[in-house]
């Protein structure tokens, strides 16, 4: 298998994971933010990617993301996953973890339990922070 249909596999495991972590947490929803260019814009070529999303985000049940995650293109020469925190500065990236079986931060392999520990950690501020954490209008 090539590094590239490893790290989309590895992708669309990530994207599964989300999926799960919003069936099984009441008040957060899976949201499908955009697809791949390449996939939107195929005509009649057959895709070979495993999945067509190319941004998700676990949102509130009001659809406000709290957790955004991107992949690269299929075009990037470096690829790699990006879990941002929606409204933050802060984000980690991954990429295909050195044996090929999944998606790693630096060498440290990231896991189903570490998906859940951040997005457990962000929900939890989120609900803590309230209304007030909304920017203000300017």
């Amino acid at each position: 298998m090539s590094k590239m249909l490893a790290f989309y596999e590895a992708w669309a495991e990530l994207l599964e994971w989300m999926r799960a972590y919003a069936a099984e947490r009441e008040g957060v929803k899976f949201t499908v933010e955009a697809d791949f260019t390449d996939y939107i814009y195929r005509m009649e070529r057959p895709y070979d990617l495993p999945t067509t999303v190319m941004v998700a985000s676990l949102s509130d049940l009001e659809g406000r993301p709290v957790l955004m995650v991107s992949a690269s293109q299929r075009g990037a020469v470096f690829k790699e996953v990006v879990l941002h925190p929606f409204d933050s500065h802060v984000y980690r990236k991954l990429t295909l973890s050195k044996d090929g079986a999944g998606l790693a931060e630096g060498r440290r392999v990231f896991t189903k339990e570490m998906l859940y520990d951040l997005a457990d950690d962000l929900f939890r501020f989120e609900r803590a922070a309230g209304p007030s954490a909304e920017p203000a209008a300017v």
